[in-house]
């Protein structure tokens, strides 16, 4: 009694009408109304392929114009994504070996089969095939994603500390090949002196080997250039191997811009307090000469004297301003003029 009421369309390649019927009665017992098409000839199943898609094909081996491996082939190149499931009545387990290192799901001797095995075989063909397509879209969205990131990325094996993997990103920023990469460790782009904090990180992920963690470090470039370095590191495993990915954020820049205007404020600082205190005292003396001069200076002598003092104070305010225009020279803050222009 058939139970599975799932539709399915089933492809028959088939050249001996008396083995297709009993596959289809087979397929019958077990599906309540799978949607099954018939070919007998190589030629013919190619044409219907072209037009048609299906769940599972049941492959025949010994056909009119194609047999053995260049048959098993030939369907495999048109119908990648469709399981293929091969019925023969040979005995050859050597070659029932070779077929699947060529892609088939599955290989059953049609003297063996009943309604059951077959059920299972379509059933469990599809499901395979299925879950690898889904691992190879995975694989392929992290293919995208690693190899298209703008930011360098590359994967490390915890125990040897190898490159397992670059993106094109960390290849051009850091100057090396793949192929270098791939003879290369985490020490090779770090300075020798950073070696000690390198094994100190390593020692703190292991304490919490499932969490991810963020750093800045310092790397060195392939042409000997030395940059700092954010870096995000996450947990993962890679065919089979327990490994971290690594995403790398060049910050020298960065870096670069905030010491400039750690100093520029440092020289505003002082400049402040030149205006505050020492401009103020030769600016002082002469608003308080000045009315003295107007005022109170009756003899040529003392108001000669009092344009002497004036003097001395403007010289003096002078000196302090051309101080103070040094200290803030256009040059000095073009550093900082061209990083605003660029963000």
């Amino acid at each position: 009694m058939a139970t599975d009421k799932r539709e399915y369309k089933i492809f028959v390649i088939e050249d001996n009408l008396g083995d297709f019927a009993l596959v289809e009665d087979f397929l019958f017992e077990q599906i309540v109304a799978p949607k099954i098409r018939h070919a007998m000839t190589y030629q013919s199943a190619l044409e219907r392929l072209a037009i048609d898609k299906f769940d599972v094909i049941l492959l025949d081996l010994s056909l009119p114009d194609k047999t053995g491996e260049s048959l098993i082939e030939g369907i495999i190149e048109v119908c990648k994504n469709t399981p293929v499931i091969v019925l023969t009545g040979y005995v050859d387990f050597s070659f029932g070996v070779r077929s699947i290192s060529l892609g088939i799901s599955d290989y059953i001797l049609k003297e063996n089969l009943t309604p059951m095995s077959l059920y299972k075989s379509v059933i469990y063909s599809i499901e395979r095939k299925k879950n690898i397509s889904d691992i190879e879209q995975s694989e392929k969205k992290y293919s995208d994603l690693f190899n298209l990131s703008p930011l360098p990325m590359y994967v490390i094996d915890l125990e040897s500390l190898k490159f397992l993997d670059v993106n094109n990103a960390t290849i051009i920023h850091y100057g090396f090949s793949k192929n270098e990469f791939s003879e290369m460790t985490l020490k090779d782009i770090r300075p020798v002196e950073e070696i000690p904090q390198l094994y100190h990180g390593l020692e703190e992920d292991k304490l919490n080997p499932k969490e991810n963690s963020r750093r800045i470090l310092v790397h060195k470039k392939k042409n000997g250039d030395i940059i700092n370095v954010e870096v995000q590191i996450a947990p993962i495993q890679y065919k089979g191997k327990n490994a971290t990915i690594v995403i790398a954020t060049d910050i020298t820049e960065r870096l670069k811009y905030i010491k400039a205007i750690e100093d520029q404020n440092e020289k505003l600082k002082e400049i402040s307090w030149i205006q505050s205190h020492i401009v103020r005292a030769p600016l002082s003396r002469i608003m308080g000469l000045v009315p003295l001069v107007s005022d109170f200076c009756d003899s040529p002598e003392e108001r000669e004297k009092m344009l002497e003092y004036i003097s001395i104070s403007a010289n003096e305010l002078d000196e302090v301003i051309k101080s103070i225009t040094d200290k803030s020279k256009a040059e000095d803050f073009q550093f900082l003029i061209d990083k605003t222009e660029r963000l």
